[in-house]
């Protein structure tokens, strides 16, 4: 989300114009192809109900709101669930990524990830002791690594030795006493005047794999969260003024000396987020079973009602398509402009959206494109729970496609912006972002391994939703729609991997589609088809020498004034990797119309056709299914005109800069 009003502002005007430029484009992005036929689909697999519990959290925290200090207390009950028996635990100390400006997260060329921003008052955590209950209470905290592995500068990724081996199956108590210090708002974690935001904000424990080995990793400005499913208990105490969202549901609430005491309580989850603000107003609404609540501003009920208005339509929309939201309240918090580094975050039940009071004037769907992404993520990170660290593209490229269809289904072609006559979709824009990145890295990488920011938006938001998009394009709706809600539902508290969702595209839309996204995903895939030239001959009587049962005779050429009949071929080429089937379209001097298909084998494709009249234009890919395809310009050729108007391709250039500036 923008940093001020004037970012916002500015940002809406360079949109704006870019919008104007990239009409055409856009026009071409956002024509739909009819669907193809579908086939009977399976029956989607019923959803699992519970995860297993493996690390569940009691917190117990008191907030300083003039300090801006935590004082906390943590119970962790942990089980060894993988084969063998555990030497060691791996704590995220997440926020210690703002302690000094020599953090892995803080020391970034880059800034800080998102936002781009720095700290200015700078937080840290401070772990007093932890104790194993187990082992008669025995600190463990004082034996832990001082600093995260091969880095002396940061202290977000810390090991502890256990002194005695916990078995397979085996589960460990630990207590812990904490204190933290927070900072200015950066992203997602500190204050903003009496405004506070606590995300990230315990000690926590690195996921556990199967294998034994933990998930553990530095803090890096690019890179989100991995953690295992468990219950948590939180009570948290406040000034009496103050009103808090929270992850879960709140069960109890007493106030006693000028202070509020909250339980709060969550089952089935990997994290807890809460926020605390002495001006926040609240809307409140039942949606699809669910207790909806919006935090929010004063002054910023249109923001609100539209957040609302988001929910009412997603909620529902996401429940049909990936399996019912399975928990009993939904949280919205919209942070005041000073803090709009906290905007446009996910959290188990909690989102955040943000915007400034005029956000939903202009006939942009600003509000709803951060609603409807955040809410998204409870499905694809909330509950699938799929490795952020070193698979990005599961959670934010398969969100961002979930977004497009859901905005898409709701506003049509105006899904991002609608208003002076303009419409752009949420499938164009994705389209236009990664169109000049696809080339730069693979999209199925580690978030801290992308050369920028910039790059990780464009390549795992944008480009992985280009390549969904194109492969129901081209492999149907309906059966990537149907691919996508078995995947989620399947993989429910299952952490799955790129191979999992590799394998449902192939049981579900065959193993082209499978191919194809696994060279586009991993392998900086790409595809161009592109047509150079149109040849017509004439069909003339025969002539020459023709051997024959009387002997040889000889036929001479007769002069030809009205051909009737003429031979025409095209040739198709593909550049690239990616091997998909297109369909191309000749038009004939007489107005007719011919189409013939290519599976896109090999690297060029003969395009023969016989009729009464010339082929005096070809389109490749006429419907736009393939979206993917680096260049639209040289789809089409013409006799009389050559390839396609070189204005279109200066003015993608001049808009893809414009929208490289943005970024998504």
């Amino acid at each position: 989300m923008p940093r001020s009003a004037l970012d916002f502002l500015v940002g809406t005007l360079f949109f704006g114009l870019s919008l104007l430029l990239l009409s055409d484009f856009v026009r071409a992005a956002d024509r739909r192809p009819p669907l193809r036929p579908s086939q009977t689909a399976a029956a989607l697999p019923p959803v699992t109900e519970s995860a297993t519990q493996i690390a569940s959290y009691d917190l117990d925290a008191k907030l300083d709101v003039t300090e801006h200090r935590l004082s906390g207390r943590e119970t962790i009950r942990f089980v060894n669930h993988s084969t063998g028996p555990l030497t060691e635990l791996w704590f995220h100390l997440y926020l210690n990524a703002f302690k000094n400006d020599k953090t892995l997260f803080l020391r970034s060329p880059f800034g800080a990830g998102r936002s781009g921003d720095k700290a200015h008052e700078y937080g840290y955590i401070d772990v007093k002791h932890m104790f194993w209950v187990e082992q008669n209470q025995r600190d463990l905290w004082p034996d832990r690594d001082r600093h995260s592995p091969d880095d002396p500068d940061d202290e977000t990724d810390l090991r502890v030795p256990l002194p005695e081996p916990l078995a397979a199956g085996q589960m460990l108590t630990l207590e812990l006493e904490f204190e933290d210090k927070l900072p200015e708002i950066v992203e997602r974690m500190g204050y903003s005047g009496s405004f506070h935001f606590l995300g990230q904000w315990f000690p926590k424990l690195a996921r556990l794999e199967p294998s034994g080995q933990f998930a553990h990793f530095a803090f890096h400005a690019q890179s989100e969260f991995y953690a295992d499913f468990g219950d948590y208990d939180v009570a948290l105490d406040v000034p009496e003024a103050y009103v808090v969202g929270a992850s879960g549901s709140l069960v109890a609430e007493r106030h006693e000396q000028g202070r509020k005491h909250l339980h709060y309580h969550v089952d089935n989850v990997h994290d807890f987020a809460w926020t605390a603000w002495d001006h926040f107003q609240i809307r409140r609404e039942r949606i699809a079973d669910t207790d909806v609540s919006v935090l929010f501003p004063p002054h910023q009920d249109r923001n609100a009602e539209a957040e609302l208005d988001s929910v009412r339509f997603a909620l529902p929309h996401f429940n049909a398509l990936y399996g019912r939201y399975p928990y009993p309240t939904l949280t919205l918090v919209h942070p005041p402009e000073s803090a709009s580094n906290a905007g446009g975050m996910e959290y188990p039940t909690l989102i955040t959206t943000g915007g400034p009071w005029f956000s939903t004037l202009g006939g942009g769907h600003f509000i709803d494109v951060v609603t409807t992404h955040e809410l998204g993520h409870q499905w694809f990170y909330g509950l699938c729970a799929s490795n952020e660290h070193n698979f990005p593209f599961l959670d934010e490229g398969l969100n961002s496609y979930a977004e497009a269809e859901a905005l898409e289904a709701r506003f049509g072609l105006g899904s991002v912006f609608d208003g002076y006559g303009l419409s752009v979709s949420s499938t164009a824009l994705n389209r236009a972002i990664s169109a000049a990145r696809g080339g730069d890295e693979p999209v199925a990488e580690g978030a801290a391994d992308f050369a920028s920011f910039r790059n990780l938006g464009a390549l795992v938001y944008s480009r992985t939703a280009t390549i969904m998009t194109t492969l129901a394009r081209v492999y149907g709706e309906p059966q990537l729609r149907h691919a996508l809600g078995r995947y989620a539902r399947q993989f429910r508290f299952a952490h799955p991997t790129p191979s999992d969702f590799s394998n449902v595209l192939k049981d579900e839309l065959g193993q082209d589609a499978a191919t194809v996204s696994s060279r586009a995903l991993f392998e900086r895939g790409t595809v161009d088809y592109l047509v150079r030239d149109i040849s017509n001959a004439p069909e003339t009587a025969a002539a020459g020498v023709f051997d024959g049962p009387n002997g040889r005779q000889q036929k001479k050429p007769e002069p030809v004034h009205s051909p009737n009949q003429y031979t025409s071929r095209v040739v198709v080429y593909r550049h690239g990797s990616l091997e998909l089937p297109v369909d191309i379209e000749l038009i004939c001097e007489d107005g007719s119309r011919a189409f013939q298909h290519w599976d896109g084998h090999g690297f060029t494709h003969n395009v023969d056709h016989s009729g009464p009249s010339r082929v005096v234009a070809v389109r490749v890919d006429p419907e736009q299914r393939i979206l993917l395809d680096d260049d639209f310009s040289n789809n089409a050729i013409s006799i009389e005109g050559g390839s396609a108007p070189r204005a279109l391709e200066r003015t993608l250039y001049v808009a893809q800069t414009l929208l490289g500036g943005l970024g998504p």
